[in-house]
């Protein structure tokens, strides 16, 4: 498509839809005078088939959100303790749930997995963490959620206005409509919560109507998240966690924040990890600290669960997915795996 096509079909899903002068400012939306919008949207035009008066007229009808701001600084994955996090997330109904999702899409889920190496189960997991097999998909419009981070929040307006530009893009790619496109506070979208970049990159048409939707097409949800996890470097029927001990007095002091897989079984062990595996002793791996209510307690990940962390930057995320999968795959199989 051409550059001239492109920006005539996102100021045409751009046209205002009142009297009031296209690039007028309403009173509780962004002033576009600021000169870091005036850059955004001048590095825009300049670097995308995106027309300068296109981008303006977009970002005048995008609405502030405060609530985003105080909701982004305190993340649940980031200030909740493991064992209240995990309670969240590994409920009866999400798990009745999750096996019922199995029922319901289990060629695809079985044809998928075969294909990309992932098991259905993290599939599944995923999306039930995600937004509840589809039920949650986020109620801010995704233009308000991205121009707000973008603008007013500085500790990450540099990725955000990232975001910005490629949701931009993406509706005009994909024709999304850009006013009514709902998602998270952040900006993620459509069932497995896909930021408009990761969207763009990862996401695909797994069937014959030649678009992808992330919403509606439980085919391309499957197909799409299971094509991140493997561009990311899923290893087919590689371990994901094992449980461990500490030793009374360790050697070792553990990052929370720390994901990479910079020890090995190996090297866990001399620090005073015990580790609950029959893996070899270099296999990569990374010490968790998986709080419990009455004490410390520990677990180790191997390359898939830093796989999953690709995801989401959260140790606890990982878990909660990893402790789902294994929950529904008892429930649909009757025994662990």
């Amino acid at each position: 498509m051409t550059r001239k096509s492109l920006a005539i079909l996102l100021a045409a899903a751009l046209a205002p839809v009142t009297a009031q002068p296209a690039l007028a400012p309403t009173r509780s939306g962004f002033d576009l005078k600021r000169p870091e919008i005036v850059s955004f949207v001048n590095e825009v035009a300049a670097r995308d088939p995106l027309k300068r008066k296109a981008v303006l007229r977009l970002l005048a009808k995008a609405q502030p959100q405060p609530k985003i701001i105080e909701l982004i600084t305190r993340p649940a994955e980031k200030v909740t303790p493991w064992w209240e996090y995990h309670d969240r997330f590994l409920t009866e109904e999400r798990i009745a749930q999750g096996a019922q999702f199995w029922a319901e899409h289990r060629e695809s889920l079985e044809r998928i997995s075969a294909a990309r190496g992932v098991p259905p189960e993290y599939l599944i997991a995923i999306i039930g963490v995600e937004t509840r097999y589809g039920r949650m998909t986020g109620r801010y419009r995704v233009l308000d959620a991205l121009a707000t981070l973008a603008f007013d929040y500085p500790p990450r307006h540099e990725y955000f206005r990232g975001e910005l530009e490629q949701f931009m893009l993406l509706a005009t790619e994909d024709k999304l409509n850009p006013l009514t496109t709902t998602g998270s506070y952040a900006g993620a979208m459509g069932a497995p919560q896909f930021m408009p970049s990761t969207y763009r990159r990862y996401a695909i048409d797994d069937n014959t109507d030649k678009k992808r939707d992330l919403w509606g097409d439980w085919d391309d949800i499957i197909a799409s998240v299971a094509n991140y996890l493997q561009e990311h470097g899923w290893e087919a029927g590689g371990p994901v966690l094992a449980e461990a001990r500490l030793d009374p007095d360790p050697t070792f002091q553990i990052d929370p924040h720390k994901l990479d897989l910079n020890e090995t079984v190996d090297s866990l062990n001399a620090h005073g990890v015990k580790i609950d595996t029959a893996l070899p002793g270099d296999t990569p791996a990374v010490l968790i600290y998986a709080e419990q209510q009455d004490g410390p307690a520990y677990r180790v990940g191997f390359k898939n669960f830093y796989v999953i962390t690709r995801y989401n930057g959260s140790a606890r995320y990982a878990m909660s997915v990893h402790d789902l999968a294994r929950a529904i795959v008892q429930r649909v199989h009757g025994a662990q795996p």
